[in-house]
């Protein structure tokens, strides 16, 4: 049997408050993870309190980590005030 060839993932450096945006949300139960189409893209998965949600858009290997860490603030805004 073959083996399957890995795709690249693509990379991407947060800014500081994105990361710090993203550290806040991990220490608060909210976690967001890219999840392989299995074409060269990703979902994104949203996890609340243990109720999980799948992104409606599919994302490219550059953009899904640009997009992650636009969830992340977007949580960060929404629940840290």
């Amino acid at each position: 049997m073959p083996r399957v060839k890995k795709q690249p993932m693509g990379s991407y450096l947060p800014t500081s408050e994105e990361f710090k945006a993203y550290r806040w949300c991990i220490n608060n139960g909210i976690y967001i993870s890219p999840f392989a189409t299995g074409n060269a893209t990703w979902y994104l998965d949203i996890e609340i309190n243990k109720k999980t949600n799948r992104s409606p858009d599919v994302y490219s290997k550059d953009a899904v980590w640009i997009k992650m860490y636009e969830f992340y603030k977007y949580y960060y805004d929404k629940y840290a005030k």
